[in-house]
């Protein structure tokens, strides 16, 4: 161990500092807004692929899908080495709350006002979330709600007004809540369950509340054999918009913050459209290419503020020293059970005997100890340190 205390207690000349992997701080910068890209544009093509399933009865279609992705993430999480984790009575509410609205809810929402009024509608409306999440994020800089507010613009460019009738706009406005219930009620989960276990114990908690309701408003008829497309458009939905969109956009919030990453979700449009182009739907218009332009240049305005030195960004938020590396908080019942600066309400976890304490440090405690490589958001562990 490296000690910054000689022998006669004396002052040591202080060594190399500790040298970056390759790329290591860029790449740190660079993860969580490409993580956050990615997801909302791989969310922008389920309204493209929605159009493949239009006709499979939508409660049933929904729960298979999750009951597929639920599969595949505990198959993640499984491999991860993540045990379970019994989540407290408050997290089984907001777990809960998240798989009825953020998930099951949110498709229906779609779906139905695709079926009213066409992806437009629901695409516009959509575009709002951008904005809504810069302002309810506590006090917004006005450069990130000036960006914002330009998403939206673009994304009301890109998908155009719509022209669906009233049960049209109802369904888009509760999309709209539901997307962002799919961000904000995950936010307090991630510090102590990561992106893999928020993904799957959400995913298995939709399953039975579509079948659920499936069996309620369609009886037998919930379920049917899918045709090939029916069933290409289940398995993508499961596998590319669910699980990796969710890995992807859940691993981000931890890193950028959900104001920031909530400008990505101005890329959505952007999935549709590309979407459509591909299974030749229609080619992009002017105004598409326009809209994008603007959703980009608003992207990089808001981004273009959130710099943060290495010390203060999201990731070593999460770096507590006090977890185990399962993200269990050590203590008793009484311990906050995020424990970390994301929440605000964390303890310290400051050594005994340290100057902060009120101590007099010791050789121990002045030591540089050597650290684990930090773990992934995604895992929900935390940075421990090696004696």
């Amino acid at each position: 161990m490296n000690a910054n205390v000689t022998s006669t207690g004396s002052p040591a000349r202080p060594g190399p500092e500790r040298t970056e992997l390759p790329g290591g701080r860029g790449r740190r910068e660079i993860r969580g807004p490409a993580q956050a890209a990615g997801g909302m544009f791989l969310v922008g093509t389920l309204a493209g692929v929605s159009g493949v399933i239009g006709d499979y009865p939508v409660y049933g279609g929904q729960a298979l899908r999750y009951l597929v992705a639920a599969v595949l993430l505990l198959a993640v999480a499984r491999a991860s080495g993540l045990r379970f984790l019994r989540p407290r009575l408050r997290e089984a509410a907001l777990l809960v709350a998240l798989a009825l609205f953020g998930l099951a809810l949110f498709n229906v929402c779609v779906i139905e006002a695709t079926r009213h009024g066409g992806p437009v509608l629901p695409g516009a409306v959509l575009g709002a979330v951008p904005l809504v999440l810069a302002l309810v994020g506590g006090r917004p800089s006005p450069r990130t709600v000036g960006a914002a507010a330009v998403v939206v613009t673009g994304t009301t460019l890109a998908t155009g007004l719509g022209s669906g009738d009233l049960p049209g706009l109802l369904w888009s406005l509760g999309a709209l809540g539901c997307e962002l219930a799919f961000t904000l009620l995950a936010v307090p989960l991630l510090p102590r369950f990561g992106a893999v276990r928020v993904s799957a114990y959400s995913s298995v908690l939709a399953v039975p509340l579509l079948a659920g309701t499936g069996w309620l408003a369609d009886g037998t008829a919930m379920l049917r054999a899918p045709s090939a497309a029916e069933a290409a458009g289940l398995a993508y939905q499961a596998v590319v918009v669910t699980t990796v969109a969710f890995l992807l956009w859940y691993d981000a919030l931890p890193r950028i913050g959900h104001g920031t990453a909530g400008l990505f979700a101005g890329l959505i449009p952007v999935g549709a459209i590309v979407t459509g182009a591909v299974l030749g739907l229609g080619a992009p218009t002017l105004p598409d290419l326009l809209g994008v332009a603007l959703v980009v240049s608003g992207i990089a305005i808001g981004l273009g503020g959130t710099h943060r030195s290495p010390a203060a960004s999201p990731r070593d938020a999460l770096a507590d020293p006090s977890r185990d590396p399962a993200g269990e908080p050590p203590g008793g019942p009484g311990d906050d059970p995020y424990g970390g600066p994301l929440s605000g309400t964390g303890g310290s976890s400051r050594a005994a005997g340290s100057p902060a304490a009120g101590g007099a440090p010791s050789p121990a405690a002045v030591a540089v100890p050597r650290e684990a490589p930090a773990s992934s958001p995604a895992t929900g562990a935390s940075v421990r340190r090696l004696p």
